[in-house]
């Protein structure tokens, strides 16, 4: 197992450092596999919170907060080194790596972050966010802000960002590259403008990356599929 993730690892590297479609992407820190323990209730203060499975599309608002440079380097909950540079955040039942979007209702910037740490728990608030997370959703300076916060899918170190839940219906997409530049988005949109009965599409984010989806999937259960046999690292999956 070592020497798979080890090879993987390589790879990802590799491709990253020749390949101009997939050279620039968010840090979503370094995933660590979800383990039993990590759902198991645990008391903060003499309140008991208890992890809970969740689906895609499931959301909840409240306020969020941000934490950083005192936390830099120390140790997450799921056994991380927290990253303040990272898009993760804190939750206090979400289970560890699942990929959340984070509306800030405030101002309507958004942000995508992995979950790989318990808190926050001041009452009230219901999501502890990174410091590039933060900023990119422009409430470093508050401090807090209201937000909604939606499941996206989930993260496994070893196949990439990709949906568990159960089938729902609607339409999907899958990001299938970001770029800081525009013309590397299109560029990769138009390799795969027709691919496999799929389109492509591009987005600009508010967190300033160009981001490349394949469009047309009927079902989270086909996109999916497509994301586990696909070659496409880093992929996940978008409900339209």
């Amino acid at each position: 197992m070592k020497k798979v993730l080890f090879f993987l690892v390589f790879v990802f590297i590799f491709i990253a450092c020749s390949s101009n479609s997939y050279n620039v992407v968010p840090n979503y820190g370094t995933p660590k596999s979800s383990t039993p323990a990590t759902m198991r209730p645990y008391v903060i203060n003499g309140k008991t919170y208890y992890p809970s499975a969740v689906n895609v599309g499931d959301s909840e608002t409240g306020i969020a907060s941000w934490y950083g440079p005192g936390f830099h380097g120390k140790k997450t909950s799921n056994g991380e080194v927290f990253d303040t540079n990272a898009l993760t955040a804190a939750h206090k039942t979400l289970p560890m790596n699942t990929i959340v979007k984070v509306d800030n209702l405030e101002n309507g910037k958004s942000i995508v972050v992995r979950i790989n740490d318990r808190g926050p728990f001041v009452p009230g608030r219901i999501i502890d966010l990174s410091n590039r997370a933060a900023y990119a959703i422009d409430m470093t300076k508050k401090g807090t802000a209201k937000v909604k916060i939606s499941v996206l899918g989930f993260n496994d170190s070893t196949q990439g960002m990709y949906t568990k839940s159960a089938n729902i219906g609607g339409n999907f997409m899958i990001q299938i590259g970001a770029f800081k530049s525009m013309e590397n988005a299109y560029n990769l949109a138009k390799k795969y403008e027709s691919y496999n009965g799929y389109t492509s599409k591009v987005l600009n984010s508010s967190d300033g990356f160009y981001r490349v989806f394949l469009k047309g999937f009927r079902s989270e259960a086909e996109a999916r599929d497509f994301t586990q046999l696909s070659n496409f690292l880093g992929s996940f999956i978008f409900r339209e």
